[in-house]
This record gives C-alpha cells, sequence and structure tokens, in this order.
C-alpha cells in the first residue's frame, strides 16, 4: 500500500489539482524596473565627472611668471594659467565689484582685474600667485593664493625664485 501518487495517502484527488494558467493582469506583464537605484546611480556618475572634469581642469593650469609671459612654452595668452609675482606698491584699487592691481616679476609688470575682494593677508608689497586668463593684455583672475610661509619655500624649492621675489618685495618696501 506504500504507492507513490496514491490519491488517498496525500488527502488530494486528482480533480482538486487546477494545473491551468492563470490569467495575468496588466501590472504583472510589466516588468518592475529600479528605477530609484537606476536614479542614484546616475547621480553618482553625473557628480563624479562633475568633480573629476574639475580637478583635471585645475591641474592643468599652468604656472608661469610674470617675466615668462609669452616667452615660455605654456604661458601663452588666452588660456588658464597661474601667474607669480610681487604685488606693486600702490597699484591696489577696488571698486566694490573688482580688485585691480599690477604684478612684477623679472622686469616685467601684468595689470590683473580679480573678480571679488582677494581677502585674506592679501596687500602690496608681497609675492602672489593668481589664476585666471590673460585677455587683451589684462590678467582676469578668479583665485589668489598669497605667500605665507617658509615651509612651502622648503617643499617646492622649483617654484619660487626667492631672489627675485624677494627683491621685488624689498624693492617696494624701499
Amino acid at each position: 500500500m506504500n504507492q507513490i501518487g496514491n490519491d488517498d495517502e496525500i488527502g488530494t484527488s486528482a480533480d482538486s489539482l487546477d494545473l491551468s494558467p492563470r490569467p495575468v493582469s496588466a501590472r504583472q506583464r510589466r516588468k518592475r524596473r529600479p528605477w530609484p537605484a537606476i536614479i542614484v546611480l546616475l547621480l553618482v556618475v553625473v557628480s563624479g565627472g562633475v568633480v573629476l572634469t574639475k580637478f583635471l581642469t585645475s591641474a592643468i593650469d599652468y604656472y608661469c611668471n610674470v617675466n615668462e609671459i609669452g616667452t615660455k612654452s605654456g604661458c601663452e595668452p588666452g588660456r588658464r594659467l597661474r601667474i607669480q609675482g610681487v604685488v606693486d606698491e600702490g597699484s591696489v584699487k577696488n571698486d566694490g565689484v573688482n580688485t585691480k592691481f599690477d604684478i612684477s616679476f623679472g622686469g616685467e609688470t601684468l595689470p590683473v582685474t580679480y573678480d571679488g575682494e582677494p581677502g585674506g593677508i592679501f596687500k602690496e608689497c608681497i609675492p602672489v600667485v593668481v589664476h585666471g586668463i590673460l585677455t587683451d593684455g589684462i590678467f582676469l583672475g578668479d583665485r589668489v593664493e598669497v605667500k605665507h610661509s617658509n615651509e612651502y619655500e622648503a617643499e617646492n624649492p622649483d617654484r619660487v625664485d626667492d631672489e627675485a621675489s624677494t627683491a621685488e618685495g624689498t624693492a617696494c618696501l624701499q
């Protein structure tokens, strides 16, 4: 009596099992897609691209001294540059929107128009690095870095010509 499939032992009859396919509703037919996950993934990819683009853009700014503009490869007008020089005495003028000043290095002078107020310890007769674009003989700056300490010079001796920047700065004070 130990037969497999004996309807009496299982407690079901062949008539009670309905194996016909069930009708599928329109809602069940549509395949559910993980839209929230796709949107989050797209936002992460886009924001990563923005950060990477911003990083790479600032990484390719050429570093030039004022006297190298037009003579050193990469220091041509019309491209994004970082220019080093000393702020000329008596040249700083602020009109409330822009700050205009001249920077000098190696006997050359360059007028700068900075969008805003440089702030911090920015003043005349100090070495600065201005980020921006040289257009029509005027450097349009959007960021100013001020020389802070001797630590930078010790870590980057090839970037700062101490004799030239010191000579420019002390000439300002005389």
